[in-house]
């Protein structure tokens, strides 16, 4: 597969293996934060679920829950 396409200047060029090894990590390294964010926020709404699910079997209303969790 071609490097990708740069411009350097007034001119455009080919990557070179340097550099684009160094862009494929800064990718990975996006791509590792976006994931993880994104399981973070899915732990996060999970952990809000359970905690619902758990006051409403000790017998609070939706009402009185939300009154608790601001929500």
């Amino acid at each position: 597969m071609p490097r990708p396409i740069i411009h350097d200047g007034e001119t455009q060029r080919e990557m070179t293996v340097d550099e684009y090894a160094e862009w494929q990590a800064l990718c990975d390294d996006v791509e590792a934060q976006t994931q993880t964010a994104a399981q973070a926020a899915a732990d996060a709404a999970a952990a809000a679920a359970s905690g619902r699910a758990k006051l409403a079997a000790l017998g609070l209303t939706d009402d009185e829950i939300n009154a608790l969790l601001g929500g």
